[in-house]
């Protein structure tokens, strides 16, 4: 079981959402910014390196949402959800090939890897509730 922390960046009520490259594990799929944590490592930390790596963003953590395990075949992961907040920095994609921000009553909308539509399955009203922190 792999462990990877996701991070639900929200600004002025809109949820960040990123898309992996055409030779990525999930090609062209939509996702929650993150990565795999690494050993000594807590949840909360890799979030805060992986933001910091990948979208050049300071975050600030501010509520832990119900984890998932999702089973691809080939690998299984445990996806730790953050909901979080931009402390500073300017939004630089390092990793993914584009980014956007929607309303939560659009993420039907977003071809999402599918342990991130089943993270917001689950966790619907706490993202809902998070907006609004």
């Amino acid at each position: 079981m792999i462990e990877v922390s996701c991070a639900i960046i929200i600004k002025d009520s809109k949820i960040l959402a990123v898309q992996r490259g055409p030779k990525s594990s999930h090609p062209w799929k939509w996702e929650f910014p993150g990565g795999k944590i690494h050993p000594g490592e807590t949840a909360a930390q890799c979030v805060i390196r992986e933001i910091e790596e990948e979208l050049r963003l300071r975050i600030e953590v501010l509520a832990q949402l119900e984890s998932i395990e999702f089973d691809y075949g080939i690998k299984q992961i445990r996806l730790i959800p953050f909901i979080c907040k931009i402390a500073s920095g300017e939004l630089i994609l390092t990793e993914h090939v584009a980014k956007c921000w929607f309303d939560l009553s659009e993420w039907q909308t977003i071809d999402w890897s599918s342990a991130d539509r089943e993270l917001i399955l689950k966790n619907q009203e706490s993202i809902r509730t998070g907006i609004k922190i």
